[in-house]
């Protein structure tokens, strides 16, 4: 490594460091649990494990949760993405050093999908349609509320549209890498 990328690495860290602690310091006296963000945010992350946990169709289990965890994981990467490029940026937090929604990235939105995810299965609708449905709740309905209430702040040219396409690309990627591992289970069993 040469010298300039070690001292430009270096920089870095610090930065790193610094922020850090200032994540920490500004969660203590304006994000802690005192304060009413904390337990709305905290509400939004347990409460919709709870519902899932007894509304999930026990029999389908597996698939939903892979198909949960694929959207947790690319909302994940979209979000924090977008945090950290301060699209968009979440002023009060559960945990300070992350720099999107614990309570969306792990609850709200895969919770959501997967049982809307679920109520296409069973119901034999229209995956793709619901799914649209759903992006533009999110996008056009819930977003603007944590806005209108604080929780959520959007800049540098940023709107509900950009987020309603972020929804539905992560809706169209969860649903296509389940399908492609659908596709290969039921492949393998039919040569079984």
């Amino acid at each position: 490594m040469s010298e300039s990328q070690q001292t430009m690495l270096g920089r870095l860290k610090e930065i790193q460091e610094n922020q850090t602690e200032m994540w920490t310091s500004y969660w203590q006296q304006y994000s802690d649990f005192a304060t009413w963000p904390f337990w709305v945010l905290a509400a939004l992350f347990v409460l919709p494990l709870i519902v899932l946990f007894f509304r999930i169709d026990k029999r389908k289990a597996l698939l939903l949760g892979f198909y949960g965890y694929n959207v947790h994981v690319f909302f994940t990467y979209v979000d924090a993405i977008g945090a950290n490029m301060v699209k968009w940026f979440y002023p009060y937090k559960i945990f300070p050093v992350l720099a999107s929604s614990v309570s969306l990235d792990v609850a709200v939105v895969p919770v959501s999908y997967m049982l809307m995810y679920q109520f296409t299965l069973n119901r034999h609708k229209n995956y793709y349609l619901f799914m649209v449905l759903l992006s533009a709740v999110f996008a056009f309905a819930f977003k603007p509320l944590l806005v209108a209430i604080g929780l959520f702040e959007m800049s540098k040219g940023t709107n509900y549209f950009i987020l309603f396409i972020g929804y539905v690309v992560v809706g169209l990627i969860a649903k296509w890498i389940t399908n492609v591992f659908v596709y290969l289970e039921k492949k393998a069993l039919n040569r079984v």
